[in-house]
Parts: C-alpha cells; structure tokens; sequence
C-alpha cells in the first residue's frame, strides 16, 4: 500500500493504494501521525479509491485513527469506498462509526 497527504484549508486527505491489510499498519500510522499533532488540520479525510483489499486489520486501523484524532477533538471522513472495499466497511457497520462517500 501507498499512502499520500495533501493539505487544504484544514482537510487533510490521506489516499491510500493497492491492499490494506496488516503488512501496511507501519505504512498507515506513520502517514497519519503527523497530523494528529498539526493544529492546522480540523479534519482528515481517508480516500480509499485506490484501494481494492482490506482486512479486519484494516478496520483495526481505522478505529484506531478515529481514537487518535477524536482525542485531540479532530473529524475523520472516509471517502472513495466502492466494491469489496465498501462490503466489507457495510458488513463492519462502520457506516455508524464514519461519514462515509
């Protein structure tokens, strides 16, 4: 998995690509860090439209940083999600725990 930021106006968008499972939970948190920290970022947006795999791992992951960045009083959105991708977050009723588009 690749992982990118871009900064805007207080968003900061965080694309992933290729799998999102366990190997890339190094990849992941540093990638995110960072931002937990920035008093310029409100908000962090996870766009998964790059992304075609992730595991329970990944869902892990991402409770982890919805943790981290409510904790400091940050909103985080999950964007891009389609396919098995999207299964997965339903079945994981990760719809109540997200904004999802």
């Amino acid at each position: 998995m690749q992982a990118s930021i871009s900064k805007d106006a207080g968003k900061a968008v965080v694309k992933l690509a290729g799998r999102f499972d366990f190997n890339t939970h190094r990849e992941f948190r540093s990638a995110y860090e960072p931002l937990v920290a920035d008093a310029d970022v409100q908000a962090v947006v996870v766009d998964f439209s790059g992304v075609d795999y992730l595991d329970s791992s990944a869902l892990g992951m991402l409770l982890m940083l919805r943790d981290k960045l409510g904790g400091v009083g940050k909103e985080v959105a999950l964007t891009g999600v389609r396919g098995n991708v999207k299964q997965v977050l339903d079945i994981a009723n990760f719809g109540k725990l997200f904004p999802i588009s």
